[in-house]
């Protein structure tokens, strides 16, 4: 007896003690609200195996020792309030025994309030817009994974489809609230490691916290079918020391002075058709080629194409307009936040002059800035 009880032990114990070896568990993050639904997730699969042993010890039990060959007879009767009642009663304990962590997991999850920082999520195709509120620090995060490895012609990187060419940055032991919402269809921002995931509705402003307790590098994608390119919105955080934090802040302030400084010289520079389209075909591959296509040919129905297209022929003030403003009830945005006057510029001469446009037509920075004013 003692044999098969140590046996029943090891056995409903083991799910629980070997939760952190198995690869494809739940893991515990890096929060402490990732801690607690970690082990609100075992204690309801502990409950679960505990629930299938019993369930199934009694049934195997029954089916050894209640057998025709050892002369069982089944017992004659229609209905027994005992065991109705102990059916109905033990379910609803358990259920509200498994109810009460998660409640006050829910809640915490829940709660954005007294936050240190707040930033504002903005999601779009296929891009995040971080913005830092009291920092003047805003920037747009997009995938830096090579493109010749994503059409197979290079060997795939250690964070294939997982990196950014700027990652969200963050101090460690601070509150940070999340304002989420998108400029055109639903998207949803998941971290894993900090168990924040929540929809970025259009329209709306959904909010999420965090507070990490460990510095390093945290990877994390788009949940929600936002589209094509919905395998192509990673996101990554980089959680810095307080110390480092700050010194991240004063090099942002630096660089955006650096180059709003940048922007304003470009004003009176002229580059030549070979420096524009160099630098306009890096703009294009990067902001452009995931709805146009590298040949521009576009996607027939979905997206239109650049090759032959009358915006890209046609009238230049209208290509401009097009490119700086976007077109509203399309997945065309407006670029003029996105890019600066000189990478405007660059690509839309790029764009009038490759796949055989061959309009010769050039475009400054200076071309851009008027047409925005």
């Amino acid at each position: 007896m003692k044999r098969v009880l140590y046996s029943f032990l090891a056995l409903l114990f083991t799910p629980y003690v070997l939760a952190s070896e198995m690869p494809l568990n739940m893991t515990k993050g890096v929060t402490d609200i990732s801690g607690q639904v970690y082990n609100l997730h075992m204690i309801i699969l502990y409950i679960c195996c505990a629930i299938g042993v019993v369930v199934f010890g009694v049934m195997i039990y029954s089916m050894i020792n209640h057998r025709k060959s050892k002369g069982a007879v089944a017992a004659n009767f229609h209905e027994s309030t005992k065991v109705e009642i102990a059916w109905t009663i033990a379910p609803f304990i358990i259920l509200i025994l498994m109810a009460i962590p998660a409640t006050k997991t829910l809640i915490a999850m829940e709660d954005p309030s007294d936050a240190d920082i707040t930033i504002k999520i903005t999601g779009s195709q296929w891009k995040w817009h971080y913005s830092y509120f009291d920092q003047d620090i805003e920037f747009f995060s997009l995938l830096s994974t090579p493109r010749e490895q994503i059409e197979g012609t290079e060997e795939k990187g250690e964070n294939y489809l997982l990196e950014v060419d700027k990652p969200l940055v963050l101090p460690i032991n601070k509150k940070v609230r999340f304002l989420m919402t998108s400029e055109d269809v639903i998207h949803s921002w998941w971290v894993p490691a900090f168990a924040v995931k929540k929809d970025a509705n259009p329209g709306f402003i959904n909010e999420a916290w965090t507070r990490i307790d460990i510095p390093g590098t945290y990877r994390g994608q788009c949940a929600e079918l936002c589209g094509k390119d919905h395998g192509f919105m990673p996101i990554v955080v980089e959680a810095l020391s307080q110390a480092d934090f700050d010194i991240w802040v004063a090099e942002q302030k630096n660089q955006a002075s650096a180059a709003a400084a940048e922007a304003q010289a470009s004003l009176s520079k002229s580059l030549s058709m070979d420096e524009l389209m160099a630098q306009g075909e890096q703009v294009y591959m990067s902001r452009c080629a995931a709805c146009h296509q590298p040949n521009g040919m576009g996607l027939p129905g979905v997206f239109p194409p650049m090759k032959g297209s009358p915006i890209t022929t046609g009238p230049l003030t209208d290509h401009l307009e097009m490119v700086i403003n976007g077109k509203v009830g399309t997945a065309m945005q407006a670029f003029g936040k996105q890019l600066t006057a000189q990478e405007i510029a660059a690509v839309i001469t790029y764009e009038r002059n490759a796949w055989d446009n061959n309009t010769g037509d050039t475009v400054q920075a200076a071309d851009v800035s008027q047409h925005g004013q």
